[in-house]
């Protein structure tokens, strides 16, 4: 069984997806703190004057304290909900799967999620199933026995839901391969990669292609149907430690 473990980004950039789709199970590190300015509370969208970030405002967030996204809670007051849902709306009212992408995200937004991880999750389910991805998703703070911080911690996981492929994201190399090759994974009986990722290019409603943004832009230049496809062109073979030093040099 393959799994890949990350904290449950804000509205992702489609690389993320790919990994979903890469993987048997997908473990969301909701127990993760959550940083501001981060990609747990923001991301970009295309609008008619370029890049345009989408922040959610958090609620008591200290980085001294527990605040998880499990248990970081965002502001329920409906203003910023209206200013994201007014902004995709000016950025992608003309693209072709207007209507039932921006209705997921409306969707989304008004169930009343509490938390920073609720919101976040619930959105990344929705699309993954509307896109055809059939990946198990996990969440770490439901998991028992869990220990160790970084790679060790990543081990734990990969122990306690039985994994024995563990799909890594490349950014996470700089602490796993610190110490020496694969870390905590060197002898663990667990395999370790790397995801390996080209973005692809697909229509968008500007005239020069911009890369990395949010899956929204992608699901409504394209739509749900056709998404998958083109996440999935942008795969390429996983990478071991070895060969990701390789590319480093």
């Amino acid at each position: 069984m393959i799994t890949a473990i990350m904290q449950p980004t804000f509205l992702p950039w489609i690389g993320y997806f790919d990994l979903i789709d890469r993987v048997d199970t997908f473990v969301f590190l909701d127990d993760a703190q959550v940083l501001k300015r981060s990609w747990g509370v923001r991301n970009r969208i295309l609008a008619q004057n370029g890049e345009t970030f989408l922040t959610v405002p958090l609620v008591g967030h200290s980085q001294n304290a527990d605040c998880s996204f499990a248990n970081t809670r965002i502001d329920p007051a409906p203003k910023w909900r209206r200013s994201h849902l007014a902004t995709i709306r000016h950025a992608y009212s003309k693209a072709p799967f207007f209507e039932p992408v921006f209705e997921l995200i409306e969707q989304v937004y008004e169930a009343g999620h509490e938390t920073i991880g609720a919101l976040n999750m619930a959105f990344i389910r929705e699309a993954a199933d509307r896109m055809g991805i059939e990946t198990e998703f996990v969440q770490s703070s439901t998991l028992q026995g869990i220990d160790g911080a970084k790679d060790a911690r990543l081990l734990s996981i990969c122990r306690a839901i039985g994994a024995e492929t563990y799909l890594a994201a490349q950014g996470s190399a700089a602490y796993i391969e610190q110490d020496h090759a694969s870390g905590a994974f060197a002898g663990s009986g667990v395999e370790l990669f790397y995801h390996n990722f080209d973005h692809p290019l697909y229509p968008q409603l500007a005239d020069t292609f911009t890369s990395h943004m949010s899956v929204v832009d992608l699901l409504m230049n394209c739509g749900f149907g056709s998404a998958l496809d083109i996440i999935r062109s942008g795969r390429r073979e996983q990478l071991t430690g070895n060969a990701l030093r390789g590319l480093a040099a």
